[in-house]
């Protein structure tokens, strides 16, 4: 693509930017006077208390004789823990993500007659108003999908005929809608994205009623809609992982700040998106798929421990990926 005239830094925005450096300065030992926090991590790497939260707890230590010492991470949703009920979930189906959204929405697992239920809204909600897959994310797609998740999250306000209502019953309503479209607004983005960018063929499937989250995510992304039991069973496992962040992280504090002003549902969702695109936060995950590929490119033989440990030691020295990313 051409670069476009209003990308280009000139010489004129360089003088101005070596002004904002010049006066922007704050002296760090003024955080340490006053005891102030430059994130939500301490000078010591520990977290900062940010606010109260029962509905996500983890584990990663544990104090011996007023020593904090690392364990084994532990993830618990209201008080289950992740490993507990991914292993409830019957072999044969794969609404544990389901499951998992009603858990943390209502603070109890959902019986049969009310897992049904939540399913059917869901599928209720699981489709887009008339052209907005044309209108909106067909058009001007963004080489970020998350910019396009949140360009099409605010776009939703437009369609919403209470979108200022911040009740609980409309606010749960649009919360439902949301997750319900997000595998929609997430796939269709990608597929977008890799057709004018990429060069790649145009597809777009609609969803099936029937299926669950993670069936229906596999079915839109392929373009033969196929996909395995264990295919579907795996991505609803992770879906599960991913589902909540309790209270602590970035994003999910940017939407209790935001959202303490008042405003829409739709606002707050976009500005917990533009925080996780973050290469600190959610965006870390892009610097994986790199680590991975500069893994290919470096290691090359598997079977050999020097030249894995060599690898690992030059990752931890951060010499690795200085091409990386």
């Amino acid at each position: 693509m051409a670069r476009s005239v209003y990308s280009e830094i000139t010489p004129e925005m360089e003088a101005l930017a070596d002004l904002c450096v010049k006066n922007g300065k704050i002296d760090p030992e003024l955080y340490a006077k006053y005891d102030v926090k430059r994130g939500l991590r301490d000078i010591n790497g520990n977290g900062v208390l940010t606010g109260l939260t029962d509905i996500s707890e983890i584990r990663s230590s544990r104090m011996e004789n007023g020593v904090k010492i690392p364990c084994e991470g532990q993830l618990f949703y209201r008080g289950y823990s992740i490993e507990d009920l991914v292993r409830s979930m019957p072999s044969d189906h794969s609404f544990g993500f389901e499951v998992t959204a009603y858990l943390l929405l209502f603070g109890e697992l959902p019986n049969k007659e009310q897992l049904d239920g939540f399913i059917k809204q869901l599928s209720f909600y699981r489709t887009l108003p008339t052209n907005f897959v044309r209108d909106i994310i067909m058009k001007a797609p963004s080489g970020d999908m998350m910019n396009t998740l949140a360009r099409s999250v605010l776009t939703m306000y437009s369609y919403d005929d209470t979108p200022d209502d911040i009740s609980i019953p409309n606010v749960l309503r649009q919360c439902i809608q949301l997750i319900a479209i997000f595998p929609l607004l997430s796939v269709y983005g990608y597929q977008a994205y890799r057709h004018y960018h990429d060069g790649k063929s145009l597809y777009i499937h609609q969803p099936k009623p029937e299926l669950t989250t993670a069936e229906n995510i596999l079915r839109i992304l392929r373009s033969d809609k196929q996909f395995t039991p264990l295919e579907a069973k795996v991505l609803d496992i992770a879906l599960m992982l991913h589902a909540e962040h309790g209270g602590g992280n970035n994003s999910t504090f940017t939407t209790h700040v935001v959202s303490s002003s008042g405003t829409d549902t739709y606002s707050a969702i976009a500005a917990a998106l533009g925080s996780l695109k973050g290469p600190k936060h959610g965006g870390a995950n892009i610097k994986v798929v790199r680590m991975f590929r500069d893994m290919k490119e470096q290691v090359k033989d598997w079977t050999n421990e020097n030249e894995i440990c060599d690898y690992l030691t030059r990752l931890l020295d951060k010499k690795a990926f200085d091409n990386a990313g």
